[in-house]
């Protein structure tokens, strides 16, 4: 990812609602999980989950998919992980340059 993508993944995720959201879809793994089951454990009426999870989208952190009628919404693990690693990438490197 350039950084310009890792700066709109942080964007995003400086929101509180879209970080609940995130660490709360985060949770629920690789099968993801429908967007009424976060609307009602979060309590978030549901036109203001739709804009979170659409800014969220946006962002490449997470797709959504449809199963009939239902929508999941799903991590996208290998960008949040390149997120991760934005951070790390050099950590404590000039620690180790002397």
């Amino acid at each position: 990812m350039n950084i310009e993508n890792i700066a709109k993944a942080f964007k995003e995720l400086g929101h509180p609602t879209r970080l609940t959201i995130f660490k709360r879809l985060v949770k629920s793994g690789v099968q993801g999980i429908a967007v009424g089951a976060v609307q009602e454990e979060l309590g978030i009426p549901g036109s203001t989950l739709s804009h979170h999870i659409s800014s969220l989208a946006s962002a490449g952190l997470i797709t959504q998919r449809r199963e009939g009628r239902t929508l999941y919404c799903v991590v996208e693990y290998d960008k949040f992980l390149q997120v991760i690693e934005f951070l790390q990438d050099e950590c404590c490197a000039d620690e180790f340059e002397n």
